[in-house]
């Protein structure tokens, strides 16, 4: 596999001690995903359905938030994607099926 990266071209920010463009993106992404997960969280230990569907609603709109921030990231090549090919899907296809089957047994 020639090129193991799917990217597009970077769009460069300055660099030193002030912060960027590229810092203040990717601090927003990761608390993107942090209150996500909190959310998610939440849900599961809503006490009644009233509070669950507030907690779903915002949880949405964080997703969907969280969801355009990653595609600006990838326009301007601050993420990237790893090209993996078909034996790499199938060991982390085993992987996941194996960890399910052991929850399963939980019950």
């Amino acid at each position: 596999m020639s090129n193991a990266k799917i990217s597009n071209t970077k769009v460069e920010v300055p660099t030193g001690i002030s912060l960027n463009d590229k810092d203040y993106i990717t601090c927003l992404i990761t608390t993107l995903k942090d209150m996500e997960k909190n959310y998610v969280i939440a849900m599961s230990e809503a006490s009644n359905e009233a509070l669950y569907q507030v907690f779903e609603k915002t949880f949405l709109k964080l997703a969907d938030t969280q969801r355009k921030v990653y595609e600006l990231m990838f326009q301007n090549g601050w993420y990237s994607l790893e090209k993996v090919n078909q034996q790499k899907i199938s060991d982390k296809l085993n992987t996941l099926s194996s960890e399910y089957d052991d929850l399963e047994l939980c019950d």
